[in-house]
């Protein structure tokens, strides 16, 4: 299995997309925002979904800077482009900046200098709450090596480079109706798809059923009751 797109939800799909890709300083494309080549960052693409956002998402974006003034530059241009400031709990001596998008998915624009982001590209980390147990799950079941693994915290990142996913908590998050932001996974060349959603859950996946998002992709969670899909 190889990880195509993270999907987010979205009131307005080409509206989430236009500012993600302004953000990021990336094209869209077939309404996707697409990772730029020399960064090896992830896909994104923004499915419609009329459900309010009503509690925390349990992932985020965390972005890079190379120096405080880009990083300031950063959180203004999402404000510019229809962000927001927030406040979840941060400290004032924390260097990182919390903003919100336009349908007020929380991400961090990480402060220069951070040694856990240091060459993983614009988008450093899709950072989760989750258990240790999960990012086992997730490094076998994508095949990336885990990078961090202690004090209750694990991180994986493709054997190619690029941003890394990490998982911390407790506490976590509540969860209330379906997760905002998803993995989507696809068969690599050469995988049957089933024989690879068998393997899916042997690792400790669960199938919930077709994907109300998208026809032909299989809705399944992860053993945190996370959601993804096969396509």
């Amino acid at each position: 299995m190889k990880l195509f797109a993270i999907c987010i939800d979205a009131g307005d799909p080409g509206k989430l997309a236009t500012f993600w890709a302004g953000v990021l300083g990336r094209e869209v494309i077939d309404g996707a925002v697409l990772p730029a080549a020399a960064d090896r960052g992830f896909r994104i693409r923004f499915a419609e979904s009329r459900a309010p956002k009503v509690v925390q998402n349990r992932l985020h974006f965390d972005l890079t800077s190379t120096s405080l003034e880009d990083q300031q530059a950063t959180a203004d241009r999402a404000v510019q482009l229809g962000g927001r400031h927030i406040d979840v709990g941060q400290l004032p001596e924390e260097g990182h900046i919390v903003l919100a998008d336009p349908d007020g998915n929380e991400f961090c624009v990480i402060e220069p200098g951070n040694n856990f982001t240091a060459g993983c590209g614009v988008i450093g980390t899709l950072s989760c709450d989750g258990t240790p147990e999960v990012g086992h799950f997730w490094s076998a079941a994508l095949g990336w090596p885990l990078v961090w693994d202690q004090d209750e915290e694990t991180a994986i990142q493709s054997p190619q480079g690029g941003p890394k996913i990490s998982w911390g908590g407790p506490p976590y998050a509540p969860r209330n109706g379906r997760d905002r932001l998803r993995l989507d996974l696809v068969a690599a060349e050469g995988e049957d798809r089933q024989t690879e959603i068998d393997r899916l859950v042997g690792l400790g996946a669960t199938i919930a059923g077709p994907d109300p998002s998208q026809a032909g992709r299989l809705l399944m969670t992860d053993p945190d009751g996370n959601e993804f899909s096969v396509a």
